[in-house]
């Protein structure tokens, strides 16, 4: 059987990935809600305004009408943003076929009550329809231009999880498959969060010591609440979650990290905003990760002083010493015991 996907969003990652399947021999067919932008990419064989100078591989046709992605193929990967993520389902759901199966390449939680995606297309569609997470440390452009890249595809159905494997796999994309949707979801969606706190501790100059402390500091908040949310410890200290958070705290490839470093070099959030002229996941994800934090009673606090900064207009320095100033405090509970000694 040729494989076929159908990929909607056609920003920087939807296209990378895009590239990423016809470049593997899959008919794929990539959608964008602005008919301009996908007439020019139609035109043009590559997006130059996400991905220029990356050619579109045969296999890879674009297109404006959902009814066309609907049509194309049962496998539907989203990589539109979240705040998007619903509302893209519900415009797509009338058209698809009964078999379909859904998969997503977006970070973040549901902007409208902060639950993870995959309970969205339970929603949406039904808790029997496949669903998939693809995440890990990948930048589109990267991903675009063939380098190494090593990511996590996550479903409860194992038998989709290898069919999107096979889709994706390359020599230059290595792909595990994992059967933990929720620990992935929770890296992800959370790690743009820290990203932004590290960008910002780096815009005040602060140095190489901070951000090691943050991004540490940061995988235990990622993991405190991902195993309360049924995540599991092994996925959040593999690629979908320390791979990623990484990634996103230390290269300025990040957008959430570079929203991050304009801000704490004083500019404003709405400036910020307009010089990366993209979505920034992380500031949405701060609010529903704090309101997640205080529903479960869970211990965040460079989330919470993030949220501060982003929600609150607390000066980033203040945030800081905020996180410096807490009382001293063991780094794990673990009970200290005297080793004992051999006389």
């Amino acid at each position: 059987m040729d494989k076929r996907i159908a990929i909607l969003g056609a920003g920087s990652w939807g296209t990378a990935l895009a590239i990423l399947a016809a470049r593997n021999g899959c008919e794929t067919l990539l959608w964008g809600h602005n008919a301009a932008h996908m007439a020019a990419l139609a035109h043009d064989r590559q997006n130059q305004r996400y991905l220029p100078g990356q050619r579109f591989p045969e296999p890879l046709a674009v297109t404006s009408q959902l009814t066309d992605a609907a049509n194309f193929s049962n496998v539907l990967m989203v990589c539109v943003p979240s705040h998007a993520f619903k509302t893209t389902l519900l415009k797509i759901k009338p058209y698809l076929p009964d078999n379909v199966k859904i998969a997503w390449a977006t970070k973040g939680f549901n902007a409208d009550n902060g639950s993870l995606l995959h309970e969205t297309v339970a929603e949406v569609f039904s808790r029997a329809t496949p669903a998939a997470i693809i995440s890990g440390p990948s930048f589109a452009s990267e991903v675009a231009a063939d380098l190494p890249t090593a990511i996590t595809i996550a479903s409860f159905q194992a038998d989709f999880a290898n069919q999107l494997a096979d889709i994706f796999h390359s020599g230059r994309f290595r792909t595990y498959t994992s059967s933990d949707l929720i620990g992935v979801e929770v890296g992800g969606a959370v790690k743009n969060v820290l990203a932004i706190a590290a960008g910002i501790a780096d815009g005040l100059g602060f140095g190489a010591n901070t951000r090691a402390a943050l991004i540490t500091r940061g995988l235990t908040e990622i993991m405190r609440l991902g195993i309360e949310l049924g995540g599991r410890q092994e996925t959040l200290m593999g690629l979908a979650g320390l791979g990623d958070l990484v990634l996103t705290c230390t290269d300025d490839q990040s957008r959430n990290r570079r929203f991050g470093l304009a801000l704490g070099k004083g500019k404003s959030i709405a400036r910020a905003f307009g010089e990366i002229g993209q979505e920034i996941e992380g500031f949405s994800a701060a609010k529903q990760t704090y309101l997640l934090a205080k529903k479960y009673a869970i211990d965040m606090p460079i989330t919470e002083q993030t949220y501060k900064v982003l929600y609150e207009g607390l000066d980033p320095l203040i945030a800081v010493q905020n996180l410096l100033s807490r009382e001293v405090k063991p780094e794990t509970t673990m009970v200290w015991e005297r080793p004992s000694v051999a006389l």
